[in-house]
Formats: C-alpha cells, structure tokens, sequence
C-alpha cells in the first residue's frame, strides 16, 4: 500500500514538473519560428506572480491617485472631515464678510453725511452711545443747592477737604469679562486680567485722545489713551487695534477687540491698567467689574 502512494507521488511530481514544448511554426516551410518550454508548475507560479504584481499595481493606483474618493466607504472619515473643516472655514469667511461689509457701509455713511459719527452704533455692534448723565435739576433742587452752599460757605472743613480721585468721573467697562488676575503692585502687575470671548469689543474707559498704540513681544498689540483730570488707561493682549495714534475717543467706544497676542498671555484676554497722573492705581476700585 505505501508502495503505491510513493509510486503515485511521484508520478505527480514528474506529471507536475514535466515541461511541454510550445512551438510557432511557418505554415508554408514547416520551420519552427519561435518556441519555448514549460512546465505545469512553472506555468502555475508564473500566472500567481503576475497575479500578485497585478494587485499591487493597482493598490498602488487606488492609494496615491483621486481614484480612492469614488470607491464606496473608502476614507470616510477623511472626506468626512474635510467637509466638516471647509463648512467652518466657511462659516468664518461669511462672518468675516458681513463684518466687513457693515463697515465699508458705516464709512460710506459718513463720508456721505447721512448718519453722524456719534450715532455709528446703529450700524456697528462694536460702538455704543455715549450716556448723557446731566440730569435736568428742578426748582427745589436748585433751591436746596443754593441754601447749601450759602450754608457751607464758610465751613473750614470743607474749605481745606482735598476732592477724592475720580470723584464725579463716570468709568467705563472695558470689557464684560471675568477677572482671572487683580491688581498687586508687589509683583508689579499694575492692572486686572479680564477673560472674555475672543474677538470681544474692548470699550474705552473715558473720553480721551489715543497717544499709543504699538506691538510689544510681551504684551502683544497695546493701545493707550490719555484722558482729562490726569487719568490714562492702557489696554494689552489685543487681537487687532480699531484706533491710531491722535484719534479722539469717547467713553464707550470701541478701541481694540480682545485677543491673545504677547508671550505673556496664556489665552484670549484684556489686561487692563489705569493710571493717575503716572501712578499706577487699583481699577476694581473705580470700576464695579
């Protein structure tokens, strides 16, 4: 019985490794033209390697050429979040355009008379009114007023009382934030950090004139504004300066919009100083933030 088997192995071994001759022979001469032998074995790794080199090359092709995005649940998740990038890039360039076109809108208005420089905030979100405070006084008032100071005329203490800082001065909030560092002249931090969105409208404090505005590598892009009774305010971190050097502003408006420039910052911020005749002062103590 093994005699057999081992007969029959190798009469498919020798069937298998047999070569055959293919010959191309001239029809009218009966000359061979062209000939070659093979075997079934070698026919067979011959027909499995170009089958292999077949696959390949078409992986290849599938891989490096566009031909991938048509094939069905091929890089989903790819395609997927390329979408999903280009649809926010371009919800951001919409934004981007409506600010814009609000704005070429509010100078061509201006430049055309129809709406005056003061009453912008209609138009702009980044600009607010300017609060009238000068309550109309009616005729007991002006009365007791009167009656009041002819009474204090001659009252000593009164006479020689120093007037407080800021006192009857309206401070406006730079930002509606949240305060994230205070004020310690100590370690020489002369302001308060203000968290806030990024891109936020930074407002000024006070009526004033812009004496600065500039980059500096700590403190990112910085603006400064000089106001009446010896006050100035500085504002650092900003993403983009709205004013230049000389502009008159007015208590509320729009100077800067928040940002995260300077190495000194460690996120979309406002760090904001107020200074009085060139000391530095607490602004939690005349601003409610």
């Amino acid at each position: 019985m093994g005699k057999k088997n081992r007969i029959k192995k190798k009469s498919f071994w020798k069937r298998v490794r047999f070569k055959y001759k293919l010959s191309f022979m001239n029809e009218s001469t009966l000359e061979e033209v062209w000939g070659f032998r093979l075997s079934q074995l070698s026919a067979f790794i011959t027909i499995f390697a170009f089958a292999i080199f077949l696959i390949a090359i078409t992986s290849i092709v599938i891989i490096t050429t566009p031909i991938r995005n048509y094939l069905p649940g091929y890089l989903d998740m790819e395609v997927r979040n390329t979408i999903i990038q280009n649809a926010l890039r371009a919800d951001s360039l919409e934004t981007e355009l409506n600010l814009q076109s609000r704005y070429l809108q509010n100078v061509s208005a201006i430049l055309s008379g129809t709406v005056t420089v003061d009453s912008i905030h209609m138009s702009d979100s980044a600009a607010f009114i300017t609060a009238d405070y000068d309550i109309p006084r009616s005729k007991k008032e002006e009365t007791f007023l009167k009656d009041f100071e002819e009474e204090e005329k001659y009252n000593l203490t009164t006479l020689n009382s120093t007037p407080l800082i800021g006192e009857g001065v309206f401070f406006y909030k730079p930002v509606n934030g949240v305060i994230s560092s205070h004020y310690d002249a100590e370690i020489q931090h002369y302001g308060i950090d203000l968290v806030a969105a990024p891109r936020e409208s930074v407002l000024a404090t006070l009526d004033g004139t812009v004496i600065y505005t500039g980059s500096d590598p700590e403190f990112g892009n910085v603006i400064s504004i000089q106001h009446k009774n010896g006050f100035s305010s500085i504002y650092k971190h900003n993403e983009m300066l709205l004013k230049k050097i000389g502009d008159m502003v007015v208590a509320g408006e729009a100077i800067a919009l928040i940002g995260n420039t300077g190495k000194l910052s460690t996120g979309p911020h406002l760090h904001f100083e107020l200074w009085y005749k060139g000391t530095s002062i607490n602004p939690e103590e005349f601003i409610a933030f």
